[in-house]
């Protein structure tokens, strides 16, 4: 990784307010920007995440309001 999770963390701060549980993605993964037939997420579509041993959360990909 370029930066820190406390770097990206703190930047991120200064545009959005951050809630427990929230996530924040710090890579492109397979399939997305750069990729040749790129898949992003969009509404509808739900994300898990989980660490074995300590848990999982699962996130429902919103429209942004704005």
């Amino acid at each position: 990784m370029i930066f820190t999770v406390a770097h990206i963390v703190s930047y991120l701060s200064r545009f959005m307010s951050l809630h427990p549980g929230e996530s924040s993605r710090r890579h492109t993964p397979r399939g997305g920007h750069g990729a040749k037939t790129a898949v992003f997420l969009k509404p509808g579509d739900k994300i898990q995440l989980g660490i074995q041993g300590l848990g999982e959360q699962n996130q429902n990909v919103i429209a942004d309001p704005a």
